[in-house]
């Protein structure tokens, strides 16, 4: 089987243009900042035991799995000529985050808690896939390696601004609300919310999408007939059967990365906390050392956008697959120094590691990813791609408790070792993959896309 798609030709973009189409990213991973290193210090603030964790944590895996494909598969369909195909989606995400993030320091119980984080996830992840496509949409190939690792500066810049603005509004304000969550964590929530909404605003109003041809919008009028909802369900279901041979490969290299990622953000103030204070959740010092969570997945932030679009040239250079697999090693590296040190300050050095994983991880995957697809189909596929991210993480969520009892004796520290052999775990099967070619920048045609992958 085989189907027709059209190769269009996209007018480049200047630096400042895909700068502005990828700033409202910035609002988007500042919210999922937040989640990171506010979320769980909550969680354990409102009385929740360190095995609950993963559990409590299941709304990201859970909402991604089901919202982002079914997103993807919808805006695939989707254009309005005052709104576009991919904003209307990310716009109503990013409200949504902004809501979330208003209320949330404000719960007085853990269920409040855990109902607001399932809207929050459910509104970051209707914002993030539409904007992936988004940029798959407007570069031509030439440039796609430059978008989405400004994509990986602004996760950076934002999740760093999130994680920073712990530490600062803790020196700078007393207090805590009835449920016991100091004004500091109000604060930044607060700060949020306004970067969320603030940033895709501009993104939207400066960025125009591309019209699509007029086959396309037959197409998308013939898809309406059929029924939207269950058009996209059965696209999906036929995106996944026909998906290509090396991008199920890379789903084995996302099972391994993002079950480490997980592992990382729920037990990094726990392991710091036991390394460097000697106390756990319910110690005296347990703030001091979120706060200081907060500068490190600061600092690793600020290594990420440091070295992002340093990684365009050398995936240029060397290929997307190797430097995915050395950045992937740096991480392992690292989280495996990282729970043997005391000294609070030499954190920020093992740290560096996960940075520059983390950079690559969200880029570096996506520049091989649009090679395997074809351009109509990129909404859809980047769904998927999210699925690979979360069915690891649901996975997590489910086992984790287990693990963390019985096989690493409840210590934080064991669950970073945990991650760093998971990260090695994923170097080693990027190796696995055959990377696509790079596709060069054609002048409009119609090609055949085959519905199976190229050995």
């Amino acid at each position: 089987m085989s189907s027709v798609t059209t190769v269009r030709q996209k007018p480049l973009m200047t630096m400042r243009q895909i700068l502005l189409m990828n700033f409202g990213f910035f609002g988007i991973q500042y919210s999922f900042g937040m989640q990171q290193t506010a979320v769980n210090p909550i969680y354990n603030y409102l009385g929740a035991s360190p095995d609950e964790l993963p559990l409590l944590n299941m709304a990201g895996p859970i909402t991604g799995l089901f919202i982002q494909p079914m997103i993807g598969a919808l805006s695939d369909h989707t254009w309005s000529p005052r709104w576009g195909r991919r904003k209307p989606f990310f716009l109503i995400g990013a409200i949504g985050c902004s809501l979330c993030l208003f209320l949330f320091p404000f719960v007085s119980a853990l269920w409040m808690a855990v109902l607001l984080l399932w809207l929050l996830d459910a509104s970051n992840n209707t914002a993030m896939e539409p904007y992936r496509a988004f940029i798959a949409d407007k570069l031509p190939p030439s440039q796609l390696a430059k978008g989405f690792l400004a994509q990986s500066f602004f996760t950076g810049f934002g999740i760093t601004l999130a994680n920073i603005s712990l530490f600062i509004f803790d020196s700078l304000l007393t207090g805590a609300t009835s449920a016991g969550i100091p004004y500091w964590v109000v604060a930044s929530f607060m700060l949020g919310s306004v970067c969320s909404i603030g940033t895709v605003l501009v993104s939207v109003l400066t960025t125009p999408e591309i019209p699509p041809t007029e086959d396309e919008l037959a197409a998308m009028r013939a898809d309406k007939a059929k029924g939207g909802f269950v058009a996209a369900v059965r696209e999906i279901w036929d995106a996944i059967i026909e998906m290509p041979v090396q991008l199920r490969k890379l789903a084995l290299v996302y099972l391994f990365q993002w079950y480490a990622m997980n592992v990382y953000w729920q037990y990094v103030s726990l392991s710091i906390a036991d390394s460097v204070w000697q106390t756990d959740a319910h110690g005296p010092n347990y703030s001091e050392a979120v706060a200081w969570t907060g500068l490190v997945n600061g600092w690793y932030n600020i290594v990420t956008f440091s070295v992002a679009f340093m990684l365009v040239s050398f995936a240029r250079k060397h290929g997307a697959k190797w430097v995915h697999t050395v950045c992937l090693l740096f991480a392992s590296a690292g989280l495996f120094i990282f729970p043997h040190i005391s000294n609070q300050y030499l954190l920020f050095v093992p740290i560096i590691g996960l940075g520059i994983a983390w950079a690559s991880i969200m880029g570096v995957p996506y520049i091989m990813a649009v090679r395997m697809i074809p351009s109509s189909r990129y909404g859809v596929y980047m769904g998927i791609i999210n699925m690979m991210i979360v069915i690891p993480q649901l996975i997590q969520t489910l086992t984790f408790g287990k693990v963390y009892g019985s096989l690493l004796g409840t210590h934080p520290g064991n669950a970073m070792m945990f991650a760093a052999f998971l990260f090695l775990c994923a170097a080693l099967a990027m190796t696995w993959i055959k990377e696509p070619p790079i596709v060069r920048d054609v002048d409009d045609m119609t090609v055949q896309v085959p519905s199976g992958d190229a050995k």
